[in-house]
């Protein structure tokens, strides 16, 4: 490891001292396992700020996507309680009038948001939002009501190709449902092996997984991924573990360290002998193991495949929207000949448009509300995450 397992601080101190003993920068960065550019980024903290600027740096972002200043919300939140009856578009030519000049104005859906943050818009309906969203995690009771899935860390076969197996349990019967050798950890065939399993098996009411692609995208829209947008269409929750909380996947994490144990030491030749390795390893796991946590039982004694079959994707309309719309391969709607920016993931899926104000359309996919866009500003202007939680602007 680069930093021995002391104090970081200590380790950073340590290293600087030896710098202002006249030693190299390249010597030291040696001796510490680092790179000179860490090296000299280490030292010109300790020079422009002394020995506080040793001590790790927050990595919460210093600002967030959309994020306005607080005098800004601040003035949007006073003018809507002294109008009450006066929509985003009227209070930002509100903030027009008062502001011109002076800073840049929000756009009309930005403005919206923050009146829908702080609880100041009149919604037609309450809108049903699903239990399971982000970190707040079930606790199944019955087979195939959670499922649980993720990508066992890679190893390098004979042949010298890397092996990523993926790797599905149901969470209530421990019952092994999928250990399959991929070269890579690439979204196709996760989504052919999805669509054997939900074939074989049924649809589960959920599927955990944690943040990595191709379950999630740090990038994406609210981090989904086409492989979750689709299992939202199939009508099942997504659920994600706490980045760096791997023991919220706990039953998961224990199957894998058995699968290590003893389907990967040693590991095969190439794909297929590992591939046969797995298929004994999830036989005997399922149907020989006895399990402590199921009364000694095996899991093949326990699980029973579910009773929602898959069918393919179901259609999806919009009967209290005002219009529906077809996302493009690029990540756009088209409305009034002017395109909009919703995002990549959702190419091909079909979103509900209603307007909400003056000029503000609501944009929904099936029950779950993405937020809002206006034909100024030409882009989804997000809200709280539906699918989970997220840092909120002001906290």
């Amino acid at each position: 490891m680069p930093w021995r397992e002391t104090s970081v601080m200590e380790e950073r101190l340590r290293f600087v001292a030896r710098l202002l003993e006249g030693e190299g920068m390249s010597e030291v960065c040696r001796d510490f396992g680092i790179s000179r550019k860490t090296g000299y980024k280490i030292f010109n903290r300790y020079r422009d700020d002394g020995l506080e600027a040793l001590t790790d740096r927050s990595r919460r972002p210093v600002r967030y996507a959309n994020q306005l200043p607080t005098q800004i919300e601040t003035l949007i939140v006073t003018s809507k309680r002294d109008k009450p009856h006066w929509g985003a578009r009227k209070i930002r030519e509100l903030l027009i009038r008062k502001l011109a000049g002076d800073v840049r104005i929000p756009a009309t859906s930005t403005v919206h948001a923050v009146l829908d943050r702080y609880g100041l818009v009149t919604h037609a309906r309450k809108r049903h939002r699903h239990k399971a969203e982000g970190t707040v995690l079930s606790h199944p009771l019955d087979p195939n009501d959670l499922w649980c899935v993720d990508f066992k860390g890679e190893f390098k076969l004979g042949n010298g190709r890397y092996c990523y197996p993926l790797t599905v349990t149901d969470q209530a019967s421990r019952y092994l449902l999928a250990c399959e050798a991929f070269g890579s950890t690439k979204e196709v065939p996760v989504f052919e092996a999805f669509q054997r399993l939900f074939a074989e098996r049924g649809l589960p009411g959920a599927i955990r997984s944690d943040n990595g692609v191709p379950f999630a995208s740090p990038n994406g829209l609210y981090n989904l991924q086409k492989l979750s947008v689709w299992w939202l269409r199939l009508s099942i929750a997504i659920e994600r573990i706490r980045p760096g909380h791997p023991q919220q996947n706990g039953r998961h994490e224990r199957m894998h360290v058995t699968l290590k144990k003893e389907a990967t030491r040693p590991p095969q030749m190439n794909m297929l002998q590992q591939q046969a390795r797995f298929d004994a390893f999830l036989n005997e796991f399922n149907t020989e193991r006895p399990h402590e946590a199921l009364g000694m039982q095996n899991p093949q004694d326990v699980y029973s495949a579910a009773t929602r079959r898959y069918n393919g994707l179901p259609d999806v309309d919009y009967p209290f929207h005002d219009r529906d719309a077809l996302v493009t391969n690029c990540g756009r709607i088209c409305m009034y000949r002017k395109k909009i920016n919703i995002s990549i993931v959702m190419g091909g899926q079909r979103l509900g448009i209603k307007e909400v104000d003056d000029g503000i359309w609501l944009v929904s996919f099936m029950h779950y509300d993405l937020g809002y866009i206006d034909l100024e500003q030409k882009t989804l202007q997000t809200i709280d995450n539906p699918f989970g939680t997220r840092l909120s602007p002001m906290s």
